[in-house]
């Protein structure tokens, strides 16, 4: 069946992990064998050394391309690292070098943020890892990596040392700070994962660093061995998870980094990067890492104090390291290695696993043919994606956190003035400011002293709005940044003045000298295309979406942010028709759901004429309540994603004419023809009367039915080529089992036609179809068709690539199949056996996200002037259809008899026109066209026990609110 082999495909496709670059085959084996076997044992060594090709001396850059070029010739070096230089000079010695090793270098570089962190000469650089770390749209970071790895290509660049992903929890830290992604481990984790995939999926192999976690000094391991007196529990719960969660997203590579653990290994001065116990058995035996590790730099004084060059070296690869960073002294490091192992302490055959590692990257990443860059336009190509992703990503990350109410727009008041503090004269935007309000700006550098700080508050008498920009102060906190203590007190002062805005360009940390500024902005970089992004903020042309990735004082912590809903604004309930007293009795329902355990909790939107005038989260997560549920908790929508993804999908094509409801399956699944499937009408499935099974049990057949532990063969720990399908952590299902799954529902018994049979077969063969026209996967039609031009960033598919783990509601405790708690992997199973993308299941969203799809469809198609629909589709979709079931086209209908039912439903008080659907999580969705009425309930009923649990639906939890609902509104 050749279109089950192309889905197969398509899932290989999304594997990005440490085996694309150390995936053997006949080539790569035999390129490896005969490439090692010309290898002499001081060559061996060698190819694990990653020697520095160059670097600053005062304004002066230095390269050593003649001592590689001898350290070539003498003992085939491996791999070098790129620091200072212009782009050509750089890939003029990359060229020369390539041409004089027998054995091609792996060329690195430190590139955090691009070539540019290098290059600086020349080459922009991207937005810090903290700028990123304030974004909410995951999807950035996953383009930044994609972006970093197009550099790295263009000049030759095999690995990149990047992502930092230790957890920033010390604000004073000297070494990481504004390097990490913030201070959050799952926003770390996530962030890191989707800039990994995206320079791996680029064809660079990623290295996340610096495990096990350099985020909690205050000592820069350049200059002494930092110490971390944590225990084991802590760094398993903080420090260890954003790497964890790497490695099993596939990372190629890890960095180690050199401290000091007790914890860890209690030897004196042994640096973590030194340190078997830490290398092998923590991070290969424990973490199951099998990629390529890289030392830290072992130049570095945290090593270099403690252990002479070579010795750190030998040290390294006894600790099971394969790449030594700088080593510095190469001959003295090989002749320390080879007295390693005449000692014992190392083997020739550990050696050779080591270099075979390395050349089996080398191969996969392109080393076997010659290399050479093409230095024309070289600079231009470099640059070409720079400033454009700068842009976006500044307009996600910038941060609104303060506004006072008595403060107008910026520009409304007669008379602005700016100050610009660590500036001498006028920057970009001073100049900014004074073409868009005529501002009158005065300048207060670091040098100058309390008494002109005293003279400057006197001169902003009489301004009706004062503008405070924080300029060019140093990046690292020793010292409040280098801000002097008379802006310090300058700053104290303005703050207090009821008509300051105060933004904040640079690291965000330095935010706390203007805490308790009346209107705040964090800016994050001190660049022209930063300057533009907070001007459109202060015009109104641009909605705050950044929140802080760390706490930067006592009123201001992580995940602050003021973002603007301009989608579906809030409005007082009042002013929307509702009794506001009647509306909040929703409270006391809510109450029982949790005291009564029907849900841990809860999350209610209601929305009328387009604006929300109830929203609210109630309860915990889980029964412990350590995690409460905000309206931004993203909940698994279940049966709510077959009119959510597939319906609406379906919606747009048929109205484009690509899709007729009156054909049959076999029409548009060449792979049902021959079956008795083939001659089912799309209508009758749509309606779930065409005779299909309710559910096929996909994952019975692979598990042991006594003790629900999945048969061997089925399922893998860690991903590869073959077991490519997430189903849930640390368990990858085999690719090849798909085409089992849509076997089953092929040769499944057909029941009797025109008899409504709730399916999720239909479904998942609409979402098919979907794909078969669109020549798409599901996910990212209906991203790129709806979400997107929506603006739903929690809404979609593989939330775990998008979203922060503990913003996830985690739905049952599996005790067959999976047997774990599930968070952030669909719960359905049949689903999670298709990769986490189907018909019928697999869609997250946030309650206000999901509200904006089904306020466009309750507007006839159209939202805030974006038209994705046309209103006869949506009343064509959402009539009633059927005979013998109250459905419509996808959309479930309240009954037709609801006024004289004893159970009514979706509630009593509904109108005729109202559609939506629940799901099995404990989700509702319902919209009423005759009262522009629209009613979300989210909750995670399942958590922990699962479908068991139905006191949700007992104690009538989501139709009594949907009644007060109703009740509350003024007739």
């Amino acid at each position: 069946m050749k279109y089950l082999l192309l889905l197969s495909c398509l899932f290989t496709a999304r594997l990005a992990s440490a085996q694309q670059f150390l995936q053997p085959s006949a080539a790569a084996s035999h390129w490896v064998d005969s490439t090692f076997k010309h290898l002499s044992k001081k060559q061996q060594i060698a190819q694990l050394m990653v020697l520095r090709l160059s670097e600053r001396r005062g304004s002066n850059v230095v390269f050593f391309d003649q001592q590689i070029a001898a350290d070539i010739k003498k003992y085939n070096i491996g791999s070098i690292c790129l620091f200072q230089g212009s782009p050509v000079q750089q890939a003029t010695v990359i060229n020369a070098l390539q041409q004089k090793a027998r054995t091609p270098l792996m060329v690195c570089i430190d590139g955090e943020t691009g070539v540019g962190m290098r290059f600086t000469d020349s080459i922009v650089k991207f937005p810090d890892q903290l700028t990123l770390g304030a974004v909410q749209n995951a999807a950035l970071a996953y383009k930044m990596g994609q972006a970093i790895a197009a550099q790295c290509k263009r000049i030759g660049i095999q690995v990149n040392y990047a992502p930092v992903v230790d957890i920033n929890n010390n604000p004073n830290n000297p070494v990481i700070n504004f390097r990490s992604l913030g201070e959050d481990k799952y926003r770390v984790s996530l962030l890191g994962t989707q800039v990994m995939k995206g320079m791996q999926d680029g064809g660079v192999m990623a290295c996340a660093k610096h495990f096990p976690g350099h985020g909690d000094v205050a000592v820069d391991s350049h200059l002494d061995l930092p110490v971390i007196n944590k225990s084991i529990t802590q760094l398993d719960s903080l420090e260890l998870y954003p790497f964890r969660e790497l490695i099993s997203a596939g990372v190629g590579s890890v960095m180690v980094a050199h401290l000091y653990i007790p914890a860890i290994d209690s030897t004196p001065n042994q640096a973590t990067s030194l340190s078997y116990k830490n290398v092998t058995g923590l991070l290969r035996n424990q973490l199951g890492f099998k990629g390529i590790t890289f030392t830290d730099a072992l130049e570095m004084k945290g090593v270099a104090k403690f252990y002479p060059q070579g010795e750190a070296a030998a040290q390294s690869l006894i600790a099971g390291n394969d790449m030594l960073c700088l080593p510095g002294d190469v001959k003295g490091s090989i002749k320390k290695v080879r007295k390693a192992v005449r000692q014992g302490k190392l083997s020739w055959d550990d050696i050779e696993a080591k270099v075979k590692r390395v050349l089996l990257a080398k191969y996969n990443l392109g080393l076997d043919t010659a290399q050479n860059i093409n230095t024309e336009h070289l600079t231009e190509d470099l640059n070409a994606q720079v400033n454009l992703l700068k842009k976006e990503v500044y307009a996600n990350a910038i941060t609104l956190l303060h506004h006072h109410p008595a403060n107008t727009a910026t520009g409304a008041a007669k008379k602005v003035a700016y100050v610009g503090i660590g500036l001498k004269g006028a920057n970009h935007f001073a100049r900014l400011l004074q073409q868009t309000y005529n501002a009158s700006c005065f300048y207060f550098d670091y040098a100058q002293d309390s008494a002109a700080a005293t003279r400057l508050l006197g001169q902003l008498q009489g301004y009706d709005e004062v503008i405070v920009g924080l300029h060019q102060y140093a990046k690292y906190p020793a010292r409040n940044f280098g801000i002097s203590g008379a802006a310090t007190m300058l700053m104290q002062q303005l703050q207090q003045q009821p008509a300051t805005v105060a933004l904040v360009f640079g690291n965000p940390y330095a935010v706390k000298n203007l805490c308790n500024a009346p209107v705040l902005v964090a800016c994050y970089e001190d660049d022209s295309i930063m300057h533009e992004t907070a001007l459109a903020l202060l015009k109104g042309e641009l909605q705050p979406k950044g929140k802080l990735p760390v706490t930067v004082c006592d009123n201001l912590h992580y995940g602050d942010g003021i973002v603007a809903h301009n989608w579906l604004p809030e409005a007082p309930a009042a002013s929307l028709g509702f009794d506001t007293a009647k509306l909040n009795t929703i409270d006391s329902v809510a109450a029982v759901a949790i005291a009564k355990h029907a849900t841990p909790g809860c999350v209610v939107l209601v929305a009328k004429n387009g604006k929300i005038a109830f929203a609210k989260g109630y309860g915990s997560m889980s029964y412990d309540g350590k995690e409460p549920v905000t309206v931004e908790t993203v909940y698994d929508l279940a049966s709510v994603t077959k009119i959510s993804a597939t319906t609406v999908s379906v919606m747009k094509l048929y109205e484009q004419g690509k899709l007729d409801i009156h054909q049959t399956l076999g029409n548009y699944l060449p792979w049902l023809r021959g079956s008795d499937k083939a001659g089912l009408t799309l209508e009758n499935v749509l309606l779930h009367q065409a005779g299909l099974n309710a559910f096929i049990p996909f994952y019975r057949e692979t598990i042991d039915t006594l003790t629900g532990k999945p048969k061997p063969g089925y399922y893998a720990a860690l991903p590869d080529t073959q077991y490519t399908i997430r189903v849930a952590e640390n368990m990858y299902m085999r690719k090849d089992y798909v085409d089992s799954m849509f076997a089953r529902i092929r040769n499944s018994k057909l029941g009797a036609p025109n008899k409504y049979v709730y399916s999720d077969n239909d479904f998942i063969l609409l979402g098919k179809i979907v794909e078969a026209i669109t020549g798409m996967p599901l996910e990212e039609y209906v991203r790129v068709t709806f979400y997107e031009p929506l603006q739903m960033e929690s809404t979609g598919f593989h939330p775990r690539d998008r979203i922060a783990l503990n913003v996830i509601a985690p739905t049952e405790k599996e005790k067959f199949f999976r047997r774990q708690q599930l968070r952030g992997d669909v719960h359905d199973p049949g689903a999670a056996m298709f990769g986490g993308v189907a018909g019928h299941a697999g869609l997250f969203s946030n309650a206000e996200d999901l509200a904006k799809l089904y306020q466009l469809l309750l507007n006839g198609g159209t939202l805030n002037g974006v038209q994705l629909l046309k209103k006869e589709t949506i009343d064509f979709f959402t009539a009633y259809h059927s005979n013998i079931s109250r459905r419509g086209l996808g959309f479930d209908k309240p009954e037709k008899d609801n006024a004289t039912r004893k159970e009514a439903y979706p509630a009593r008080s509904v109108s005729p026109l109202t559609f939506g659907h629940t799901g099995f999580t404990g989700i509702g969705v319902w919209a009423d066209p005759q009262y522009n009425l629209l009613y979300i309930f989210f909750s995670n009923r399942v958590n922990p026990e699962g479908g068991e649990n139905l006191r949700l639906s007992q104690l009538n939890i989501r139709s009594n609110i949907q009644d007060i609902i109703y009740a509350a509104m003024k007739q």
